[in-house]
């Protein structure tokens, strides 16, 4: 039997690149643009038994999976995924299953924020391309600022370890952090309150649950200085969009570097884009040349494993 095997959202087309998919018995095609909707995805995948998923970026909810008979396999990158109805696939008896990952490019990524939004480094490197004379920015540094992390897990710390090289002052809170922990990882436990009114850069790094949606408040986002930014690289949703957009507009923080979004892609007329005090990436955290090579090889290895009636990777929930 011929399985056919759909790879989704492969924006860069790289997968084919970055694996051996030569498969026996395993027919594969990419797909390298986003679906509109939910409609259209069903529509595309229908017949196709076997499913590589990219994070979040194509949901797998009931209310699609139930329209996809030919199911069997299902396979999302990393190893969780929200956006995924567990407890429907395993009722329909489609297996689910994950990857590892490689590095922390996320940690790197909110750090070259950081810079940007610190030392305009892009913003100036655009003007000397376009031949104006000289410098027009005043940067500031980050040794001696104060770094706030909402969330001081594996990517949190990690971020912290790297501030901190830098000559930063950690400050961090989240619902389960303690005091141990957190001096452990060369931070200071505080509030949540006092973390938004001390830090001058704010970086979330949480995981996306039903506690830490809609996290971070419009009264947490008022008790921010003037002059302090805001860093998400992890999920749009833990801050209200809407709440942010108003007061960046306002000038009430001097700015935010965001890579992730409520909707995503962003749509071309979201007032984000048209903020000069905001640096925007296309979620670009997890999306690395390394982290891609172990998520797509691994990819390879479940299907051949799912085959053969061998276990495959399981998913956390």
């Amino acid at each position: 039997m011929t399985h056919r095997c759909a790879i989704l959202d492969d924006y860069q087309n790289v997968a084919i690149k970055l694996a051996d998919w030569s498969i026996p018995d395993v027919e594969v095609k990419v797909f390298s643009e986003w679906f509109a909707d939910q409609k259209a995805a069903v529509a595309a995948l229908k017949g196709y038994s076997i499913i590589c998923m990219m994070r979040e970026r194509t949901p797998f909810l009931k209310a699609t999976l139930e329209q996809l008979p030919d199911l069997k396999l299902l396979i999302t990158s990393g190893a969780r995924n929200a956006s995924i109805d567990l407890d429907y696939a395993a009722e329909r008896g489609i297996t689910v299953c994950g990857t590892s990952a490689a590095g922390q490019p996320t940690a790197e990524l909110a750090i070259g924020i950081m810079l940007e939004l610190a030392r305009k480094i892009g913003y100036e490197n655009n003007r000397m391309k376009t031949g104006v004379p000289w410098q027009s920015t005043l940067g500031i540094e980050l040794g001696g600022k104060t770094l706030g992390l909402l969330g001081f897990g594996k990517l949190g710390s990690k971020v912290g370890e790297i501030g901190k090289a830098l000559g930063m002052k950690l400050i961090a809170w989240s619902q389960n952090l303690t005091a141990e922990t957190a001096k452990a990882g060369g931070a200071t436990l505080v509030s949540k309150e006092e973390l938004f009114r001390q830090s001058d850069f704010l970086s979330i790094h949480l995981q996306l649950s039903a506690r830490s949606r809609g996290l971070v408040t419009v009264n947490d986002l008022g008790l921010m200085k003037p002059t302090a930014f805001l860093i998400n690289t992890s999920r749009g949703p833990i801050v209200d969009e809407p709440a942010l957009v108003s007061v960046l507009g306002q000038r009430r923080i001097a700015g935010a570097g965001l890579d992730t979004f409520d909707i995503e892609p962003l749509p071309a007329n979201h007032p984000l884009r048209g903020l000069d005090n905001t640096v925007l990436t296309p979620h670009l955290g997890y999306v690395s040349q390394e982290g891609y090579k172990v998520y797509y090889t691994q990819m390879v290895e479940n299907i051949k494993a799912w085959l053969a009636g061998d276990p495959v990777r399981e998913i956390k929930k």
